[in-house]
């Protein structure tokens, strides 16, 4: 996909809009606990110091449900990015065009919370253009929140020239990377609980890899449509008929499917619980499948050692329980070896994705971890994406 690139943007004596997202993660004292997506945003903003612009921060935080909220003001940033930027911020609860016109060039503002306004979910034009009066370009750094045709992340890219910052530069590369002209062959895992949730992802897939790995809770939906004794497993038995047709496409596709070949198995759904290591045709009716077993993890490392590219989305089993974590985290810590070698591009996001890597403590070694949640999913789900689609050159 060819989009517009903040460096092609001119920016001197400018006012640039710029979406962020400070949707931090906060304790119960309400420091910051993990501050990823303050630093990710620095690049930008110090890209439009150096080039002579004036900086406007729009950002959303929680649900305030269209109300200002005093708990979900953005005032709380202030001091983490002043500090990580070593520059004065300025936060504005309202803004204006001649307020903003008056600050000096070189000022890094930062505007109170864009959900305390219904508007901003809506969608609302009304909004969206005032927001576009405050500044003279658009600039969209928060991947994580393009899949919403909200005010402050799409609407006002049809009122501004609109460019993609440094962050949203390297999501998109990465992702266009891993699907759209990747090195191949190309693999897929996918993992979660329920085929409800990644019915579109699946059918999108098949017609784009080499091999999809399935695994989790979601595998035992296609075991028992292929006639297996899932026991009391997590099983989503009425799409039975889904689960077919996805492998039906998948061999249309050439794309080669791979299932667990053997699970663990437990009567208990709790850490450390008993459990046993059995074949397909030998799970009992009051076992539940937790894992995948060791044949299973020695078959997917054998289709990553043929693999130039892996795309991962989710855990392959109860990864939140031990021993039940023991499939994601072989399987991760291998591709991260093959990551570390060269021989491998790993790519990886969406749902508890990034908490199954970090237990493996491979996060550093992947080449690229997408923390955006739903818009990852759906951009792999082949969707257009509001955020994305303003910046098309």
């Amino acid at each position: 996909m060819s989009f517009n690139r903040i460096e092609s943007a001119e920016l001197a004596g400018k006012t640039a809009i710029v979406r962020v997202d400070f949707n931090v993660p906060r304790d119960a004292d309400g420091n910051i606990t993990d501050d990823t997506r303050i630093r990710s945003a620095l690049p930008t903003i110090q890209h439009l110091q150096g080039h002579g612009a004036k900086t406007v921060l729009l950002s959303h935080f929680g649900r305030p449900e269209g109300q200002p909220n005093p708990d979900m003001s953005l005032r709380f940033i202030v001091p983490a990015l002043e500090k990580a930027l070593g520059e004065t911020v300025t936060f504005v609860e309202r803004p204006s065009p001649d307020m903003i016109a008056d600050l000096d060039q070189d000022a890094i503002v930062l505007v109170e919370n864009t959900r305390f306004s219904a508007m901003e979910t809506q969608g609302d034009p009304k909004m969206a253009k005032f927001l576009a009066s405050l500044g003279d370009v658009f600039i969209m750094d928060a991947f994580s929140a393009s899949h919403r045709k909200h005010a402050s992340s799409a609407v006002i890219g049809e009122y501004l020239p609109s460019y993609a910052g440094l962050a949203m530069e390297r999501e998109l590369d990465h992702l266009a990377a891993a699907l759209d002209h990747p090195e191949t062959p190309v693999m897929a895992l996918v993992g979660g609980a329920k085929v409800s949730t990644k019915i579109d992802l699946l059918e999108n897939l098949v017609s784009r890899l080499d091999t999809l790995v399935i695994g989790g809770g979601m595998a035992n939906t296609f075991l028992y449509a292929q006639g297996h004794d899932v026991g009391a497993s997590l099983c989503e038995k009425d799409l039975r008929d889904k689960a077919l047709d996805i492998l039906k496409a998948a061999e249309k596709e050439n794309c080669r499917i791979v299932l667990p070949v053997d699970v663990v198995v437990a009567t208990e759904f709790k850490a450390n619980a008993e459990s046993r290591v059995c074949g397909l045709g030998e799970v009992k009716t009051n076992e539940m499948i937790l894992d995948a077993g060791p044949d299973t993890v020695s078959a997917i490392l054998d289709v990553m050692d043929a693999s130039k590219t892996l795309i991962w989305n989710g855990p392959l089993g109860a990864f939140e329980m031990t021993p039940f974590d023991t499939s994601t985290v072989e399987c991760a810590k291998y591709a991260a070896k093959l990551c570390r070698k060269g021989n491998l591009i790993c790519v990886a996001g969406g749902g508890d994705t990034v908490a199954a890597l970090a237990l493996a403590d491979v996060l550093d070694d992947f080449t690229f971890i997408s923390t955006a949640g739903g818009a990852f999913l759906e951009w792999m789900e082949g969707k257009t994406l509001p955020g994305v689609d303003i910046l098309k050159a």
